[in-house]
């Protein structure tokens, strides 16, 4: 959870409250550069009406932003790389395999390898953009990329449109999500009382998966650490004992936080995609969207361009659904098993993993 002292001091302010915030060369191949297999494609589908499983909704614009995060975390591995539009994240161009030994963190090769492949992506479709307008000759690369962009009923003109900026990389983390999955055991049931005893969905334990991975030595470059990736500040606002004594490591007291927190952005703003996007994006800022846009989340996360309300703002309320989705019913994407870990009991905590 990112929450700025600024933001903080909105909370305490006013009425609109603050929140976490998180902020969000045209080249070719390599020549040596060996095509890769081809994107997992998912199966083809009409989306449903929208849906609820408790009390989450799942417009249906969402579900293929939740069919990419359940790819992310089930299918694809730390190896693997994604390139893809990320305002329709159905669009997936290809998947990349990295060669060799890949670790959690990218060595600079392999990271000069994404950036040029990405880059690869970016001239294809201005290239394709550039045809298109001069009616030039399509190859059947050209052809492939238009089905890519037209399916599910999308217009060409409206999605070619700067396709090449919006070309993004994602790394998947199949490894990490079923390591967060073996870690939860420790904390699930524990957890589930602290969101039961607060009045809340017991499901909101699942976020942890989003923010950390359930790693409760977890640190961020914004200065969060935790499983539940809370600031100074935001500690100082809804932990146990007012930030007095720094227990953002343990994962009961943050939890415990996490569930103060969640509980005033509902009460703020009313529904739990919102809520639960404000976790990334500030209850101020969710506050702007409804204002500007109104109540309709699916219509916030398609047409809402505030400051700050990127990719990971846009995506955070999909990417607790995947999580939740796949938390809850894992033996689908997970095969092989989980072993989870013996459950701890409340002032048990591994601040390193």
């Amino acid at each position: 959870m990112r929450i700025s002292l600024l933001t903080v001091a909105a909370i305490l302010l006013n009425a609109c409250g603050g929140a976490p915030v998180k902020r969000d060369k045209i080249a070719t191949a390599r020549p040596n550069y060996v095509p890769q297999r081809q994107a997992y494609q998912a199966p083809p589908q009409s989306y449903r009406p929208a849906s609820y499983s408790g009390v989450f909704l799942k417009p249906a614009s969402l579900e293929p932003a939740v069919e990419f995060w359940r790819k992310t975390y089930a299918v694809w591995q730390r190896s693997e790389v994604a390139f893809h539009d990320d305002r329709y994240l159905d669009v997936i161009y290809e998947v990349m395999t990295l060669p060799g030994y890949v670790a959690e963190g990218l060595t600079v090769e392999q990271k000069d390898m994404i950036s040029q492949r990405r880059d690869y992506w970016k001239a294809q479709l201005a290239g394709l953009e550039s045809k298109l307008r001069y009616g030039a000759a399509l190859t059947p690369g050209d052809r492939l990329l238009i089905a890519k962009l037209e399916a599910n009923g999308r217009s060409l003109s409206s999605v070619l449109a700067g396709a090449d900026a919006r070309v993004r990389s994602q790394r998947g983390t199949r490894e990490r999500f079923k390591r967060g999955l073996e870690i939860s055991g420790r904390y699930d049931l524990q957890f589930r009382k602290v969101f039961r005893d607060a009045g809340l969905p017991e499901d909101l334990a699942y976020l942890p998966h989003v923010e950390s991975s359930f790693q409760p030595g977890a640190k961020s470059s914004a200065g969060a650490v935790g499983m539940w990736q809370f600031t100074k500040a935001a500690a100082k606002t809804f932990m146990p004992g007012g930030g007095v004594v720094d227990q953002r490591f343990d994962p009961f007291a943050s939890a415990n936080g996490a569930a103060r927190y969640l509980s005033y952005a509902y009460g703020k703003l009313g529904d739990w995609p919102a809520a639960v996007t404000s976790y990334n994006h500030g209850i101020g800022g969710m506050k702007r969207a409804q204002n500007q846009v109104g109540r309709d989340f699916a219509q916030i996360v398609e047409t809402y361009d505030g400051p700050a309300f990127g990719f990971a703002s846009r995506n955070y309320y999909a990417q607790f659904l995947a999580a939740r989705e796949i938390a809850s019913n894992p033996e689908p994407y997970f095969p092989e098993g989980v072993r989870y870990e013996t459950p701890l009991a409340p002032g048990q905590y591994l601040a390193e993993e």
